[in-house]
């Protein structure tokens, strides 16, 4: 998608005679300065946090009633059951806790999701009802339930106590449990509203962990709480919240434990995926690792994430991941398919403000694969829906990258023709009756046409830079300050007027350009992930790239590669008509 690129505004720079004790390049003090860092005395923390200074648990609202809870099960080792969404956020939440109640001496835990494609998301009255039967004293709920009113009532009445903990935002009245721990419910302190629904648990345990062993209950040495990080950093990077403070810190420490993982499941997908025995980036997880896993919950074929997670050895995991990416390739092939039907109906969609599109050729699973895609094409909010032959279309919604537009505000908007939505302003889930859609259409577009939509997009970077300031020592730098995701951005550079001296195609559409210094013959590998259709670059002509400088290791050699996220051709080049296009980016929501 076009849009103007700038470099990111900063007036700070390192004055004569101030101190740079780690000799921190140009380039990069460039970039610290562009992202607030102007101290360089603080430099240090941001190369080397500390998981000491992480925040209080406690300061989360609700967690000493938690807590106290929790201590009496623990000691009565009642039959608890952990309740957790179907996403990876809530999946990876789930793993951490069953692993912490283990090792904390919790002997009747019993796991639970709804499933995506049956039960749909969220709290259910129906499972609560079913947990009481079997005996269930207390429910603890993983990335869902600040909405769940309907089932902490009939909880309620069963005598089951429900302890809820989520990250969403809370509705209108509160669902009464015996405590919300939520950080970003409007009476919360904590400031700790970044956490996903992973994070939470994880905060949560750390408490507990604390409360078991002040009581004399569990030794300290019960729970090694770093040994949890593989599963909080999969979930903090698959559902995009801020890596910022104590996120940005357990992120930087939890990739290394993922690289070393002691779980057979983890390790057996990294060595599939030849990233076993590498120095992990978030994007490597974020893009490469977890849709993997993912897919299995998209596609809901009896194979679960969880069961990744939990297998209990070698030869068990590998024969389980064998089955992972098979289900990927499946998701794949769906998404493609539903991929082209959404840009054959589109032309026939008579709005320029937003897009919905509805198909019975839809599959559930990867709607909001499709509805990024789209808006990514376009430009505009999209809103992809899966018809079913009873007339119930459910469905995702994405913004385009940069986007001010809220997806949210506009379901809320448009809320008298749903049945349910619900999300965040960049990505949303809804469901209507097909027979609404027509109204559906018709709020949408009062919405959008009262927003001023006519905002250029901007595309920030990080400055200029030569293919030839592409070396070893720049990758150190740039693999030191990560990790990198939503509001702490990959680093993004521009490289103006360089040659493309050669395309080649590559699986599934992609492409690798040869990139080349005019000046100095310098050569760069450049890969640009679904390019626009219709791009009519061609080898020997000039243009600029925007992009990723990443790292390329290939057998034991390692080299820097640009991954492409915009491009421009020179007003003066015979090939302007050529169209920017963004690289698609893990979408891991509803």
């Amino acid at each position: 998608m076009p849009g103007r690129w700038q470099e990111r505004s900063s007036s700070t720079s390192l004055k004569s005679g101030d101190e740079n004790p780690l000799k921190v390049p140009d380039q990069i003090q460039r970039l610290l300065f562009h992202r607030g860092f102007d101290d360089a005395t603080s430099w240090g923390e941001l190369f080397d946090p500390k998981l000491g200074s992480m925040k209080s648990p406690w300061a989360l609202r609700d967690m000493k009633p938690a807590i106290d809870r929790l201590v009496e099960a623990r000691l009565n080792q009642e039959k608890i059951c952990l309740y957790a969404d179907f996403d990876m956020d809530g999946t990876s939440g789930l793993a951490l806790a069953l692993d912490a109640f283990r090792q904390l001496g919790y002997q009747n835990v019993r796991p639970i999701q709804p499933q995506r494609l049956t039960d749909g998301y969220g709290f259910h009255d129906f499972i609560v009802e079913e947990l009481a039967r079997d005996g269930v004293t207390l429910i603890l709920t993983i990335d869902v339930g600040i909405t769940a009113v309907k089932a902490c009532v009939k909880a309620k009445a069963l005598g089951v106590d429900v302890i809820i903990t989520d990250h969403h935002q809370p509705g209108p009245e509160k669902p009464p449990a015996i405590a919300v721990i939520n950080p970003n419910q409007g009476d919360c302190p904590s400031g700790l509203g970044y956490l996903c629904g992973a994070g939470v648990i994880f905060t949560l345990i750390r408490a507990l962990k604390r409360a078991l062993a002040d009581a004399g209950v569990v030794p300290e040495s019960a729970l090694n709480l770093k040994s949890l990080l593989d599963l909080f950093t999969i979930a903090t990077l698959t559902d995009m919240v801020p890596l910022v403070e104590d996120n940005r810190m357990l992120v930087k420490h939890g990739l290394r434990v993922i690289e070393g993982s002691r779980r057979p499941g983890i390790q057996a997908l990294l060595k599939k995926l030849n990233l076993q025995g590498k120095e992990l980036s978030a994007q490597d997880v974020a893009i490469r690792f977890a849709p993997k896993l993912n897919a299995l919950s998209r596609l809901e074929t009896g194979l679960r994430p969880l069961d990744i997670y939990l297998a209990p050895d070698a030869l068990a995991a590998e024969a389980l991941v064998e089955q992972v990416l098979s289900q990927n390739s499946e998701r794949l092939d769906l998404q493609a398919h539903g991929e082209a039907v959404a840009f054959d109906l589109l032309k026939g969609w008579p709005h320029g403000d937003f897009v919905l599109l509805s198909s019975r050729e839809f599959h559930r699973g990867v709607v909001g694969l499709i509805a990024t895609k789209v808006a990514g094409e376009t430009g505009r909010p999209t809103f992809i829906g899966a018809e079913d032959a009873e007339g119930v279309v459910v469905g995702s919604a994405r913004v385009p990258q940069g986007s001010p537009v809220s997806v949210l505000e506009a379901l809320n908007a448009a809320a008298q023709a749903l049945q349910r939505h619900g999300g965040h302003p960049a990505a949303a889930g809804f469901e209507f009756l097909l027979g609404r859609k027509d109204e559906l259409i018709g709020g949408l577009a009062r919405h959008f046409a009262g927003l001023d939509l006519t905002r250029e997009m901007v595309l920030d970077h990080d400055g200029l830079l030569r293919l030839g300031d592409l070396n070893l020592g720049l990758l150190r730098w740039l693999d030191a300050l990560g990790p990198f995701g939503v509001d702490f951005a990959v680093p993004l550079f521009a490289f103006e007027n360089v040659i493309l001296d050669n395309v080649m195609p590559l699986r599934g559409g992609h492409q690798k350009w040869i990139l080349k210094d005019p000046a100095t013959s310098v050569k760069v590998d450049a890969l640009y992930f679904s390019p626009p259709p219709g791009l009519s670059v061609k080898p020997g002509c000039v243009l600029s790239v925007l992009g990723e400088v990443q790292k390329n290791d290939f057998r034991g050699s390692v080299k820097p590669q640009i991954l492409i996220r915009d491009y421009k051709v020179p007003s003066s080049h015979p090939e302007r008509g050529a169209s920017p296009g963004m690289s698609r980016l893990v979408d891991d929501r509803p």
